[in-house]
């Protein structure tokens, strides 16, 4: 099959269409490497996920018709058809030039997100297949539709370094994580916000500080954090069909995904210092601006935030970022006094994780519509 004359992912009108492209281009790389990457499991990786979708499909979308009907008629439209393609503003790279850390940095940045957007691809996708309801099917066929793009134009840099992330394969052969649909509302809004805040800060930050713009990818992040930003609004929605989701015992269940979700980006934004140097953003910095951004959305259906400000807050992810070190220095070691030093890093991972646990929450009234649009 001749690539140069199909379609690209970016044009594709379904997550199927756009998948059958991803598969014909995977067929002209054999570089398993990336893929190798993708395929690993650990607290810091994205993950698959699946679920119990008899219940989501029963959802009753009635209670925010409305607002419901008008962010699937923004999607609809469509907007971003076409977009995620490279064109006369994408830059040549000189990969074999770029300086080697953050050559290795990148590329992990790169596959670490494209296997994150294929992870929301791939749970969208099953939950349109499942479902009766024609409400919820929709939706997620059209967030699945954005990923599948997002995941290919990740593909298209990785392929420019001699790479790429063979996401049939990862469908067949990546281990799936269950959640219940609670958890998957919780974890997917926030993955879906804090990935908007993520990108559009280095968007900002990029549009006033050129000179750092390291790979024309960054171009594209404005319209792509947009994605992100609409798939938050959907789950938003979704929370807000049942009250009980957001209130009592799962208050205690919000506030553990918003640390863990925190303190995971924080951990591994840590582990890439060239990639951060390059952009010219300190990571300390970017975490406070991203937590920031994702805290006063997150308040359009959360009724708390976490006080990224208190004394023991900052002091206690870099606790976790040593203990990560640790961790994998343990690992890399080996052997029996290898074990014993995970053990150690471990301990003082929880210990750090509860303590950020444990900061007492900030509390708000949440507002009767939960609708937000991009403002940053």
């Amino acid at each position: 099959m001749n690539v140069q004359n199909m379609k690209h992912t970016a044009d594709a009108e379904t997550v199927e269409e756009g998948l059958a492209i991803a598969e014909a281009q995977d067929a002209q790389y054999n570089d398993e490497m990336a893929t190798e990457t993708a395929m690993q499991n650990t607290l810091l990786t994205p993950r698959f996920y699946t679920t119990d979708f008899d219940e989501l499909d029963a959802i009753d979308v009635t209670p925010v018709r409305e607002d419901w009907d008008t962010l699937i008629a923004q999607m609809e439209a469509d907007p971003n058809k076409g977009h995620f393609k490279k064109n006369e503003d994408w830059d040549h790279i000189d990969w074999d030039g770029m300086e080697p850390e953050l050559k290795k940095e990148f590329i992990d940045f790169l596959i670490s997100s494209c296997t994150a957007e294929f992870s929301g691809c791939v749970l969208y996708k099953e939950m349109k297949r499942r479902g009766n309801n024609k409400d919820i099917t929709q939706l997620f066929q059209l967030m699945a539709r954005d990923e599948a793009r997002h995941a290919g134009f990740i593909n298209d840099a990785l392929r420019e370094a001699g790479l790429r992330v063979n996401l049939g394969f990862l469908t067949q052969a990546k281990k799936y994580t269950y959640f219940r649909p609670k958890f998957i509302y919780y974890a997917t809004y926030l993955s879906e916000k804090i990935g908007y805040a993520r990108y559009i800060t280095i968007y900002r930050h990029l549009e006033a500080n050129p000179q750092h713009r390291f790979h024309p990818i960054f171009k594209w992040f404005c319209e792509w954090c947009n994605d992100e930003f609409s798939h938050g609004e959907a789950f938003a929605l979704l929370m807000k069909t049942d009250p009980k989701l957001t209130s009592g015992i799962n208050v205690y269940w919000i506030k553990f995904f918003l640390t863990a979700v925190y303190a995971t980006m924080y951990v591994r934004d840590h582990q890439r210092p060239a990639f951060h140097k390059a952009l010219g953003v300190d990571p300390d910095w970017y975490a406070h601006e991203v937590f920031t951004k994702t805290s006063k959305l997150s308040e359009q259906i959360f009724p708390i935030t976490l006080d990224i400000d208190h004394p023991r807050w900052q002091k206690n992810l870099e606790k976790l970022h040593r203990a990560n070190v640790r961790i994998a220095k343990a690992k890399e070691a080996g052997g029996f006094g290898g074990k014993l030093a995970q053990i150690g890093g471990s301990l003082a991972a929880a210990s750090a994780f509860l303590s950020l646990y444990f900061i007492p929450s900030k509390k708000h009234d949440v507002p009767a519509s939960v609708r937000l649009e991009p403002a940053y």
